[in-house]
């Protein structure tokens, strides 16, 4: 399926869900996550929910981050189409962008080639480990900048689709991607 066709089908599919779902969904997701091979690194970059659009909340991810003492890195856009990343600390001050997404407003600036794990936003994604997002290029321009052991981590409330058709090569593809049932590996050993 074209990107174009699953964003609108994926948006629509959220739209219709409840709060409650997501809840429920998330949490899920979170305890999956438990399961999975990525508990070995220090930086940890996580996105945080935009409600309105009924993403994936990752505050259980956030509590799970901090019980196992993990540095966690919060992405701020800036520029036109970059993001920069900040140390999440006590300190930390967040302020809702033009989107709806909270983001810290400064901070400790931490390098893309310094995380471990990145946990990538997707409305989604197939069996390849193709994803589609928005379609502003943010997540692929910062996973390019990335280190190459960085592990790419995707989250979301619905299963793979069979195959992304029209993927570019510009377009990097997920290690792992945990739904609220499975943990799908796309990871080349």
């Amino acid at each position: 399926m074209l990107k174009k066709d699953l964003r609108l089908n994926y948006s629509a599919l959220r739209e219709n869900t409840s709060r409650e779902f997501i809840l429920n969904a998330s949490l899920s997701i979170a305890n999956q996550l438990l399961k999975t091979p990525i508990w070995e690194g220090s930086y940890y970059h996580i996105f945080l929910p935009i409600f309105e659009k009924k993403e994936v909340d990752t505050s259980f991810v956030l509590s799970i981050l901090y019980g196992k003492d993990k540095q966690v890195v919060l992405p701020k856009v800036s520029g036109e189409n970059s993001l920069t990343h900040y140390l999440l600390t006590d300190s930390t001050q967040l302020v809702k962008s033009t989107w709806g997404v909270p983001e810290p407003t400064d901070g400790i600036t931490i390098a893309p080639s310094k995380l471990d794990v990145v946990f990538v936003p997707l409305l989604a994604f197939d069996r390849r480990g193709n994803r589609v997002g928005y379609g502003k290029g943010f997540y692929d321009r910062f996973l390019s900048e990335c280190g190459p052991g960085v592990l790419k981590v995707g989250l979301s409330i619905f299963e793979a689709e069979d195959v992304i058709t029209d993927v570019d090569e510009q377009d990097i593809r997920l290690d792992y991607c945990v739904t609220p049932k499975n943990i799908y590996s796309f990871k080349e050993d």
